[in-house]
């Protein structure tokens, strides 16, 4: 096992998944904290790269689009402090830090984890039932109700409509935007046949938020709710494209061309060993260039593949 101890939190690798625990340090923010101890699949990975500096370091994650409600639900809008995919590493552990990237990236390399998009989540989103005051109400969500509550500070023409409850099947999507120099950020929820142009601070289906601590906690409550709608790509995947001939996207990749119809789930593509060889070139050099694979590692496992051509 790779695992690397930090006051920022820790991370451990056991081959199949990536432990990310949050540090106990008061300086840990509220999100880190209250979304807990996260399992990220090796499935679920487009990369991680370890970045040096003079008094840190920091280890980062790239999760393949698609793969976790919460970085859906909030458009890679959160801030380093709030990221759970980014650990802070001390100078004196630097090398250790190296050591479990560089495990990661092998693991990817050998069970060839694709880095495209996936069609389902990977992740199960944060834990219910979530409960946050913040901005101009209170967001709850207990897997199956959202409860939007009111309180003094709110507007008299949304508070007037008194509280909403909704349930996912209501919803077509969520959104979180965090508050930015002058402008206030919300909490939004995208209802069937609601008008989406009423600013945030009208809005009976949304709460504003204006940059207080509390804020990004909302983005659990986002991701929950996300975590139970419909996957993004599954309406893309069911409309029919402008070329019924087209190929179909599966969660690792494009399905049979020419046939409309996906290929069987886990049914090797036809093609002989000489094509597989030529796939599995483009396959690293695609790494290599996503920094997935460093120069001597894509050296290495080029030279292996062209042996067997």
């Amino acid at each position: 096992m790779a695992e690397i101890i930090q006051k920022d939190g820790a991370w451990a690798f056991d081959g199949d998944a990536l432990r990310l625990t949050p540090g106990r340090d008061r300086n840990i923010s509220v999100l880190r904290r209250t979304l807990g101890e996260l399992r990220v699949p090796l499935r679920a990975l487009a990369g991680i790269s370890f970045e040096q500096g003079k008094r840190a370091g920091r280890l980062r994650l790239r999760l393949r689009d698609g793969a976790d409600p919460l970085l859906h639900a909030t458009g890679g809008r959160l801030a380093e402090p709030h990221d759970p995919y980014q650990l802070l590493v001390e100078p004196d552990r630097f090398g250790v830090a190296e050591y479990v990237a560089d495990e990661v990236r092998n693991a990817l390399l050998l069970e060839q984890v694709p880095t495209g998009p996936v069609t389902e989540y990977l992740l199960p989103g944060p834990a219910v039932p979530l409960s946050v005051s913040a901005g101009d109400g209170t967001a709850s969500f207990d897997g199956e109700r959202i409860r939007l509550e009111w309180n003094w500070k709110t507007e008299d023409a949304k508070a007037a409509a008194g509280p909403r409850v909704l349930t996912p099947a209501d919803l077509t999507g969520v959104e979180w935007l965090p508050a930015a120099g002058l402008e206030n950020g919300h909490l939004r929820l995208a209802v069937r046949g609601a008008p989406d142009a009423t600013p945030p601070k009208y809005d009976p289906n949304a709460v504003e938020l204006w940059g207080f601590k509390k804020d990004p906690l909302m983005a659990l409550v986002a991701a929950a709710i996300q975590a139970r709608l419909p996957h993004p790509a599954t309406a893309a995947a069911l409309a029919p494209g402008p070329d019924a001939a087209g190929a179909d996207v599966g969660a690792d990749g494009p399905a049979v061309l020419g046939t409309g119809r996906a290929a069987p789930h886990g049914a090797p593509p036809a093609e002989d060993e000489h094509d597989a060889l030529l796939r599995r070139l483009r396959e690293l050099g695609e790494l290599h260039r996503s920094g997935v694979l460093t120069e001597e590692e894509f050296a290495l496992a080029k030279q292996a593949v062209l042996k067997r051509m």
